[in-house]
């Protein structure tokens, strides 16, 4: 069985949740349940549960103002979050499990299985380190991207990064003074994150920072000149929208 504990400062929604856990998730044993995150994170401490459904918005204390001051996160985590669309790109971008109130049973289920597979593996802490730091501004706009390893956190300064190139199910990101890194992240998980930071993918294969455009060459899609003379290509497809972003002021 797993020990979970449900987090959530709606009644309505623990109860919906409760209602949906004991009805379709077995293995599931509810030992805590709280719309208190204080009297939540008192209660994880003493029941040291292998499971936590955590509401993202609650008001006195955020879900990621409760996990700040647990260490070490030992257990999992599946977030639940009505609307912070924000939020839920860090989630995302961390590669942890997160619900969409009003919880579907089906996603509630899918969830859930994630965690019973990933019960014999060795938890990685930094997955929550990172979207702990890349939550810290609400909005929405990252100053410092976290990325999470095997080893740690990588950070990068945005506004250091050039663009970010899809190497197949990695990410190499070029940085200024011909630096570069490899991360274990697809393109389409930076261009979700970085997309309201100055970031746009011109290209199925390139993300790039607008602020490093130093010239735009025409062609069927053309292609950019970012600083330090790196060129990318631009899609047909991708071409308009571009344009119309170099002419915002």
């Amino acid at each position: 069985m797993i020990d979970a504990i449900l987090v959530d400062d709606e009644t309505a929604g623990l109860e919906a949740l409760q209602l949906a856990i004991e009805k379709y998730c077995p293995d599931i044993a509810i030992k805590g349940i709280y719309s208190k995150p204080e009297e939540a994170l008192a209660g994880i401490q003493r029941i040291n549960p292998n499971l936590v459904f955590l509401d993202v918005q609650m008001p006195q204390m955020s879900g990621f103002d409760l996990l700040q001051q647990l260490s070490p996160i030992n257990f999992e985590v599946i977030f639940v979050s009505a609307h912070d669309q924000y939020a839920i790109k860090a989630i995302r971008f961390s590669a942890l499990d997160y619900l969409l109130k009003p919880v579907d049973v089906e996603d509630l289920m899918h969830a859930v299985n994630r965690v019973k597979e990933r019960q014999s593996k060795t938890m990685n802490p930094y997955q929550f380190q990172s979207v702990l730091n890349n939550i810290q501004l609400k909005s929405g706009r990252v100053e410092k991207l976290a990325v999470p390893t095997l080893q740690g956190i990588d950070f990068f300064n945005t506004q250091d990064i050039l663009y970010c190139k899809a190497e197949g199910s990695y990410t190499q990101i070029i940085l200024k003074n011909n630096q570069q890194a490899l991360v274990c992240k697809n393109l389409k998980d930076f261009e979700s994150l970085l997309s309201e930071s100055g970031f746009f993918r011109v290209h199925h294969s390139y993300i790039i920072n607008l602020a490093h455009v130093e010239k735009y060459v025409r062609g069927e899609g053309g292609y950019v000149v970012l600083a330090e003379n790196h060129h990318v290509d631009v899609s047909r497809r991708k071409k308009e929208e571009f344009l119309g972003l170099l002419d915002k002021p």
